[in-house]
């Protein structure tokens, strides 16, 4: 299912929320939605929905407007989501099951609750289900149906290690199966192993958009390394400071360490010791630190939002 927002535009009085917003999303592609709380994500996915109208622009599903008939093959699954606390997970899944005419209801819901690890709660009451279960819960109500298209807001909030894991691999597994995927989280960390572009938004605008490659190699104006001596010598940061690659130099001396900053390529791991140990510095630990996709949102959102002061 391929999504194109084209100049999308939606106000609530003379706050606008998405401002001329303009996005492709290829049929089977994983897309991050990425931004601050109060950024546009959730207008512009409401949107899409149909919940909301924009004021103007449009979203095209497969090249048509969006209509009744396409919204029945998205799946979503909300951040805050209304469960009916008097059914069991059983006759919840059976009831959207029915809902969306699927001929296999009972069966996909019992495969999805294996997977999740709640078939023992089948047949308990979902109030008396907690936060996580109920986050699993929703998960299953939005695949039930096969989706074409499945939204995904914060979809592991609330979950404990175990359970991110395995709604991880279940979202993969959608990927695989050529579902599109839209997800929106500000668990950056879990955004970088289930997508592969992301989309920064910031006061309704979009701010940048591509691979998570091109995301973080546009950040990447210098490497920075972690260097720890088995004690610290006076003439350390003088001679790391006067080195040809340095840029920075911090110092953290109640872990006899530096930080240091250095052009991109212009040292490995190996070139360091060595001059280290050239200096009569004996390095006890090196290693790189990579930059992180929250270090670029932050980044590129603050250097963006400079911009438009």
């Amino acid at each position: 299912m391929k999504i194109e927002f084209k100049d999308l535009t939606k106000k609530f009085g003379t706050f606008t929320a998405v401002d001329k917003l303009n996005l492709s999303l290829e049929s089977g592609e994983s897309f991050g939605f990425l931004g601050p709380n109060g950024a546009g994500k959730t207008t512009t996915l409401l949107t899409l929905l149909g919940i909301y109208q924009p004021d103007s622009g449009q979203i095209l599903i497969d090249g048509q407007p969006v209509n009744a008939g396409t919204r029945r093959k998205i799946g979503v699954v909300a951040e805050y989501q209304t469960f009916y606390d008097e059914m069991t997970a059983r006759e919840y899944l059976d009831f959207f099951g029915r809902l969306y005419q699927v001929a296999d209801a009972q069966n996909k819901a019992k495969v999805l609750l294996e997977r999740l690890q709640l078939a023992d709660w089948a047949d308990a009451l979902i109030g008396n289900f907690s936060t996580g279960m109920k986050k699993k819960l929703g998960i299953v109500r939005g695949l039930i149906h096969s989706p074409e298209l499945l939204i995904l807001d914060e979809p592991v909030s609330g979950l404990d290690p175990f359970g991110i894991m395995q709604v991880r691999e279940l979202i993969q597994e959608q990927h695989k199966l050529g579902t599109t995927l839209i997800i929106s989280s500000h668990v950056l960390s879990e955004i970088e192993k289930t997508v592969s572009r992301v989309g920064i938004i910031s006061k309704g605008k979009l701010l940048k958009e591509g691979s998570i490659a091109d995301i973080l190699g546009g950040q990447k104006t210098f490497s920075q390394w972690q260097v720890q001596f088995l004690e610290f010598p006076p003439n350390a940061k003088a001679a790391l400071a006067a080195a040809d690659f340095t840029l920075n130099i911090e110092e953290m001396p109640e872990q006899n360490t530096y930080q240091i900053q250095a052009n991109p390529g212009s040292v490995e791991g190996g070139a360091l010791g060595r001059f280290a140990l050239q200096h009569g510095l004996i390095t006890t630990q090196l290693h790189r630190q990579d930059i992180s996709l929250e270090a670029a949102f932050i980044k590129i959102s603050e250097e963006s939002l400079q911009n438009l002061v």
